[in-house]
């Protein structure tokens, strides 16, 4: 692998943004595919499918890598049982280095909730292409699991932290079986939801990564502790307005009893599904849903349904406990959806733990802004070169 070298990026699609139509068709649920166990051993990221795919994203071919769809067994954080999540699996060209290829899981940032929001169904990964070309043109597979339910049966465990975790580790052992070449050193890189995902994923490495070698874990602008969310202090920005929904769905996904009218009222009730779509079928009235909204209807209507939103907040906020594995940190102070000071506070706490993590503060970025991808792409690099990390940790 190069420490240096120049990148062949992708446009970041923020979360929320309208994307393009699906290269591939959505599965279909009225199929029945999940398992009521858990996997255990070989069968966790045993794969269900595989897919070579003809039509990848023009970085991918630029740099001659291939492409497969992949649906893979794990396991659901939110019952404990066994489940599936889908993904895509990339290649680099050329042959596997001595010891195998080296192997980066990818958490992408919020797409969306509903099947056409799975980022495998996408050439571009709905924008997280950006953090897989870097890592192709440096001779290292690469896995992007969609997360359980997005494109797979059943519903998405939006911001379930165990569910990221075994969703993100899984798919290494899944694109292991798909490219035998595959080494069993691997990094992880997120940004967003993908953030906290991965870092899950490091506090669960001791307890479900067996026979795998986690090298390092870059969190960019982690959602790692949203429970001041709906705090009096906290400013509501049209990003939090627009996240609110997906918040709901996390909530609802755990408490099926939780009411949407107690989140999502008036014109953004009336036009959530314009503005949590993630394709091009609704993205032109996106706009203008968006200029009509009301923030008081994006608010918990009683301060029973905002103590039930940050209770169910605080049971997925990392960190939850000590992990062995480095750990980077970014946030960008311009950052007008996750607080940067939210995410300093579980920094802090991951150092009291005994976590090596080095935190890194961008003054002139904003939430998960591509700039970032490059710069926790070449700390990835650093940890598979076995250079050690800088804690910025004060003991």
């Amino acid at each position: 692998m190069r420490s240096t070298g120049s990148v062949v990026a992708a446009v970041l699609v923020l979360a929320l943004a309208a994307c393009g139509t699906p290269a591939v068709d959505p599965v279909d649920h009225g199929s029945t595919s999940t398992e009521a166990s858990a996997p255990e051993g070989s069968e966790r990221g045993a794969i269900v499918s595989s897919m070579l795919l003809g039509q990848v994203d023009i970085g991918v071919a630029y740099l001659g890598g291939t492409a497969t769809k992949i649906v893979y067994r794990t396991t659901d954080g939110v019952t404990g049982g066994g489940t599936e999540a889908s993904g895509t699996v990339f290649v680099p060209k050329g042959s596997a280095p001595p010891g195998g290829w080296p192997i980066v899981s990818v958490g992408h940032g919020t797409t969306g909730v509903t099947d056409e929001c799975a980022p495998s169904l996408y050439p571009n990964l709905l924008g997280s292409i950006g953090l897989v070309t870097p890592f192709l043109e440096r001779g290292t597979v690469v896995v992007v699991t969609d997360y359980q339910g997005l494109g797979t049966p059943g519903d998405p465990a939006y911001l379930d932290r165990d569910a990221a975790a075994y969703d993100v580790i899984d798919a290494v052992r899944a694109a292991r079986n798909v490219v035998p070449d595959v080494g069993t050193r691997w990094g992880a890189v997120g940004t967003s939801q993908g953030g906290q995902a991965v870092w899950a994923a490091a506090e669960h490495d001791a307890d479900y990564g067996d026979g795998l070698q986690l090298v390092g874990v870059a969190a960019l602008s982690p959602t790692a502790d949203l429970t001041r969310f709906f705090a009096p202090e906290t400013e509501q920005t049209v990003p939090r307005q627009l996240l609110v929904p997906y918040l709901y769905e996390g909530l609802r996904a755990v408490d099926p009893s939780a009411d949407r009218a107690d989140y999502i009222r008036g014109t953004f009730a009336d036009n959530v599904t314009a503005l949590t779509a993630c394709s091009d079928l609704l993205g032109f009235s996106k706009a203008d849903a968006g200029a009509v909204l009301d923030p008081a209807d994006a608010l918990p209507a009683t301060e029973e349904a905002a103590n039930r939103m940050t209770d169910w907040l605080e049971s997925v906020a990392l960190p939850t406990s000590r992990t062995e594995v480095p750990l980077f940190v970014l946030v960008g102070e311009r950052d007008d959806l996750i607080d940067p000071q939210w995410t300093r506070a579980a920094v802090a706490r991951a150092c009291a733990l005994g976590d090596d993590v080095e935190f890194r503060s961008e003054p002139q970025q904003g939430h998960a802004e591509l700039a970032a991808n490059a710069i926790g792409v070449d700390w990835l690099v650093e940890r598979f070169l076995n250079t050690p990390s800088s804690s910025t940790c004060v003991r």
